[in-house]
């Protein structure tokens, strides 16, 4: 009979962790520094989403996003290609749910920057899920973030803010609410609740294993 401690351990599973926040919140670049970040290097990767906008000067196909045209999202809505999707204005985002479950079966953690509706349907599929919510300190320092963009139109402005007060509401859901009023020291305080709870789940399937 087989000493069970000489078996090999079984694969530790990658987890989602999810970030999210109203337009101007910053969770964007939010993203981008957590995926760039030493401390998390080997920790936290990222899915690259397929949209059907534009691509921008200096993103490449593949690394920043998947770019589709629109009859080739749909189809692939259909299939049931996408974990989660969203319409952001003229244009369609959508998280792959195979590309995702295969580096979370790789032991991989991933970090999507998704919007709340997004998040509900994440976490009603993966209930092993660890969500953040990210805010400004106030809706006027939001509004005056949006302002300086310089590329929102008043009735686009109105619309983000009003839909920033309703993913307000939600923020309580998420296990974690964390107020980006400086980068430097958001980005350290997402680096440490991140590794935290990465690594309490690493110790806690170690133990479950031994």
């Amino acid at each position: 009979m087989k000493n069970p401690r000489q078996s090999p351990y079984r694969k530790e599973r990658g987890r989602i962790v999810i970030l999210s926040g109203p337009s101007g919140s910053g969770k964007t670049t939010l993203h981008k520094k957590l995926l760039l970040s030493r401390r998390l290097k080997g920790k936290l990767v990222k899915s690259v989403s397929l949209t059907t906008r534009f691509r921008r000067p200096g993103e490449k196909n593949g690394r920043d996003y998947l770019f589709v045209s629109k009859k080739d999202f749909f189809r692939k809505r259909r299939q049931g290609h996408f974990l989660e999707w969203k319409k952001v204005f003229d244009n369609y985002y959508g998280t792959p749910q195979k590309a995702v479950g295969q580096l979370l079966n790789q032991g991989r953690s991933v970090l999507l920057c998704i919007d709340v509706k997004g998040a509900k349907t994440v976490l009603s599929r993966h209930k092993n899920t660890f969500s953040i919510f990210v805010k400004a300190r106030s809706l006027a320092v939001l509004k005056e973030r949006l302002k300086k963009r310089g590329s929102e139109t008043k009735t686009n402005l109105a619309l983000r803010l009003k839909i920033a007060r309703e993913e307000l509401k939600e923020a309580r859901r998420y296990n974690k609410i964390i107020i980006n009023d400086r980068l430097n020291q958001t980005v350290k305080k997402l680096e440490s609740v991140i590794y935290r709870e990465l690594t309490k789940e690493k110790k806690k399937h170690v133990l479950s294993t031994d």
